[in-house]
């Protein structure tokens, strides 16, 4: 869920701190009152599109933080990347509540993007993968978990209880596998085309036909 909302000079917004409670949150105002730009602060700290056209006229840059309640679904991926949960919903703020899932991004004015996981850098596909188990937007040129694979595969398992622990191990195993089997031919290849190497040189120096000492003598010569 959703907890916090922080933005700083994105589009039109010179500062916003937006804390959500527990429940249904509604949003409402007329046409051009900024609804759809809060939207949009949170797709950008999700993994969005980032350019300088989000900054705010006569700010360096635009920065936005969305707080979550770090659900269980994602402590595997976060133990795996190294972003370890902590708590409360800033840096310098410890509640003592449960595992605060905290995702940061800031745009400057030359269009680079960084991003920040609990904390730690993070890449805008790394947001991506944290959006798809956090936030589901539905509206026009938005996604929906309908349209991705792997959240259709997560819903028609569930509706046939299937356990994919077995196949996601096997999948795993074959993977690895698979890869270990390609690394050990390209090494063979190299070896392959050193042999080659070696054997034409060989060919060369028996063309040649040194004899002892002549190395010597030739140097002795040209000197």
């Amino acid at each position: 869920m959703l907890t916090h909302l922080s933005v700083r000079d994105f589009v039109i917004v010179d500062a916003l701190d937006l804390d959500l409670g527990p429940g249904l949150t509604v949003l409402t105002g007329e046409t051009g009152a900024g609804k759809s730009i809060l939207v949009d602060a949170l797709q950008l700290a999700l993994g969005g599109r980032g350019d300088a056209g989000a900054i705010r006229d006569g700010a360096a840059r635009a920065e936005v933080a969305a707080g979550f309640d770090a659900p269980a679904a994602l402590a595997g991926w976060l133990d795996e990347h190294g972003f370890a949960p902590r708590t409360g919903r800033d840096e310098s703020e410890d509640t003592g509540a449960g595992a605060t899932l905290l995702l940061r991004r800031t745009v400057d004015s030359q269009g680079k993007s960084r991003a920040w996981i609990n904390g730690s850098p993070a890449t805008v596909s790394q947001l991506r993968e944290v959006a798809d188990a956090l936030v589901d937007i539905h509206g026009q040129h938005a996604w929906q978990s309908l349209t991705r694979a792997a959240a259709v595969r997560d819903i028609v398992d569930a509706y046939a209880g299937v356990d994919t622990a077995p196949l996601a191990a096997a999948w795993a195993a074959w993977r690895n596998a698979s890869d270990v089997l390609a690394s050990a031919r390209g090494r063979q290849g190299d070896l392959d085309r050193e042999r080659e190497r070696l054997a034409w040189q060989l060919a060369d120096v028996d063309k040649l036909a040194p004899r002892e000492g002549e190395w010597a003598e030739l140097d002795a010569e040209h000197q």
